[in-house]
């Protein structure tokens, strides 16, 4: 098949993420970058530059135009892609106005071109299969957002955070951009894929930050089928959370977590999966492929954010309902207020927002660990990390029974360490550990190798639970599954986690792992169960039975191993297998089992590994540490 020649438009901030994947693409033969488009002309790019979009689509020929500009730009610039003769891959929202919308929509029919949205949330196959997972009509959509944001947030470009610019409707909201992939994900599942799919909006638009749009809101619409769907988001939480719909049936409810593309039902999580959406519209230019996302497809989106256009400005939230930090401001309570809205499918302001904020019973849906009563540790699927990041799940954070937090998550000085999880710098080639690949003769390598962990089933057993994974490549292929289980248990003084998984090949061949010490860097043979530890702990030490210090038990052979400060200890047992200990301590805390010490490991069929480590709230001497080994 022909390549199919792609221009960006707008590459300097998420057209970068686009660049990428046509780069991506082009390496799988699907795709050429022709040449990018920014009134900001880049360089280094090695390909055609303008400010001029029907231009350098006329000059390089190109099918493709990927348009990544401002909101208020889209639709001119859709428009004269599409008269120039390119298909147009758009991002979301389309247009901040229903006339905006109708002038692409009819461009798009006089031209006979495609133009697909970049709604990327609606490339999940789980959108389809919430329709039908209750076994019943869905009556009601919940929606719930809940993520933090610096004020540097809206300082980012000229229309952050505005309504309009110098006159121009620009939309940048809550609803409308960083929220958007909700709205879109819960009327794509209600069907409401047009502008007259919606018979009424109610808005409630407000404001903590100095800015003109809304950073929390809540809408409800009311379909034209009797469907409701309620809306609360805010970015003013303490933390980023996993956004999600609550899906209401008339006897049963799920969850759809459309940035992980999962949906729980009664305890159980299943992952679905997911296609690219420039890849969806090159299958369409050259095998007529039906497009995922087409415009038509996002009308109610656009009735939505038309409102959100005619409505009055959103409203100041009083200085008492805010606690201000350095860097950022907050509405405490915010987070429950939002499960509670789209568990009960009301308003924030029916359920008293925005008035003092206590926060109520009804917790953030999440995967936790718990022994002896204890909120031990949360097990993570994040869906805001980057490719190479190599995405997985993880624990973070895990606490002692007293309430120490014992891991680290992206650290400065290793950005992909994630708490504790399973990662292996290579497998068959693929990178799923993250950061760079070590090339041998050369060093480290930023690659486009980066797999990740695709969660299959997550399910609730006793004291943890099992986990169905696919370790998947950066073309998809499926290069190995994954049985996992999870348990906490008390230990006598302290926690114990027992962390078990299974490896099996998917390709028809061995499996071959890999570490940097494989490839020549030395003392480098990370790769397997890792647990990364706080960098800010003091009077940390390491030792085992035989041995102390990160000298001396680098690369030992030994059944158990101790890191210890002067507020915590973890004992790593290796339960299943025994493998050296990769240690770390003096640059960054960090343990684990090493699958590929100095030379690769062929799996021929499957590997079995499994570790217990002990949690506890004190220094452990070796003798204490030793003794908990036993148990």
């Amino acid at each position: 098949m022909k390549p199919v020649r792609v221009v960006v438009a707008g590459v300097h901030g998420f057209g970068r993420h686009h660049l990428e994947n046509v780069r991506r693409l082009a390496a799988t033969g699907r795709a050429e970058l022709a040449g990018a488009c920014d009134v900001r002309p880049p360089s280094g790019l090695g390909v055609p530059v303008s400010a001029d979009l029907p231009s350098l689509i006329e000059a390089t020929g190109a099918e493709v135009a990927v348009i990544a500009t401002p909101i208020h730009t889209h639709a001119p610039l859709a428009v004269a892609a599409l008269q120039a003769g390119a298909h147009v891959l758009l991002e979301k929202p389309p247009a901040p106005s229903i006339e905006e919308f109708a002038a692409i929509s009819a461009a798009v029919a006089d031209t006979g071109l495609a133009c697909q949205v970049g709604f990327q949330s609606l490339g999940s196959a789980a959108i389809a299969a919430a329709a039908d997972v209750l076994g019943e009509p869905v009556r009601g959509i919940g929606v719930a957002g809940a993520w933090t944001r610096p004020l540097g947030y809206y300082t980012r470009s000229a229309w952050a955070g505005h309504r309009r610019l110098d006159g121009v409707d620009v939309m940048d909201g809550a609803l409308t951009n960083p929220f958007a992939h909700a709205v879109a994900s819960a009327l794509a599942v209600a069907g409401a894929d047009t502008v007259d799919s919606i018979d009424g909006i109610e808005l409630e638009l407000h404001r903590a930050n100095a800015i003109e749009s809304d950073d929390t809101s809540s809408a409800r619409l009311r379909l034209a089928d009797g469907t409701l769907v309620a809306i609360a988001v805010s970015l003013c939480n303490d933390r980023r959370t996993e956004p999600y719909l609550h899906l209401h049936g008339e006897n049963r409810s799920a969850r759809l977590f459309y940035t992980l593309d999962e949906i729980e039902i009664d305890g159980v999580r299943t992952g679905y999966g997911w296609t690219d959406l420039l890849g969806n519209l090159l299958a369409h230019v050259r095998e007529g492929t039906d497009l995922l996302v087409p415009l038509a497809r996002t009308g109610g989106f656009t009735r939505l954010l038309d409102a959100i256009r005619l409505a009055p400005e959103p409203r100041p939230i009083g200085a008492g309902a805010v606690r201000r930090e350095p860097s950022r401001l907050v509405l405490p309570g915010i987070e429950g207020l939002v499960v509670r809205a789209a568990d009960e499918l009301k308003t924030l302001s029916e359920l008293g927002f925005p008035g003092t904020l206590k926060p109520p019973p009804a917790p953030w849906p999440e995967t936790l660990l718990r022994a002896g009563g204890h909120e031990v540790a949360a097990y993570v699927q994040r869906g805001d990390l980057q490719a190479t990041d190599a995405p997985r799940p993880h624990l973070h954070p895990v606490r002692t029974l007293g309430g120490t937090v014992v891991t680290e998550v992206q650290p400065d000085d290793h950005v992909h360490h994630f708490g504790a999880s399973v990662a292996i710098s290579d497998v068959d080639g693929v990178n799923f550990w993250g950061g760079s690949t070590y090339v041998r003769d050369e060093g480290p390598k930023m690659l486009r190798n980066h797999g990740r962990q695709r969660r299959r089933t997550l399910r609730p057993i006793d004291g943890g639970y099992a986990e169905a994974l696919d370790w998947v490549g950066p073309d998809g292929t499926v290069l190995a599954s994954e049985e996992r289980t999870l348990i906490a248990r008390t230990v006598p003084g302290a926690w114990a986690l027992d962390f078990a998984f299974t490896l099996t090949g998917r390709t028809g061949r061995p499996l071959v792992l890999q570490s940097s010490a494989c490839k020549g860097r030395v003392g480098a043979g990370y790769g397997g169960f890792f647990w990364r530890a706080p960098k800010d702990a003091t009077g940390l030490d390491v030792f085992t039975g035989e041995a102390s210090g990160e000298e001396a038990v680098h690369g030992s052979v030994t059944p158990w191993l101790a890191l210890t400060s002067d507020a915590w200890s973890l004992v790593f047992v290796q339960t299943a297998g025994l493998d050296p200990w990769f240690v770390r301590v003096t640059e960054y805390p960090g343990v684990g089992p090493a699958l590929a010490w100095d030379r690769p490991l062929t799996v021929p069929d499957r590997l079995n590994r499994a570790i217990t480590v002990v949690v506890a709230d004190t220094r452990l001497t070796p003798e204490q540490a030793g003794n908990l080994t036993a148990g």
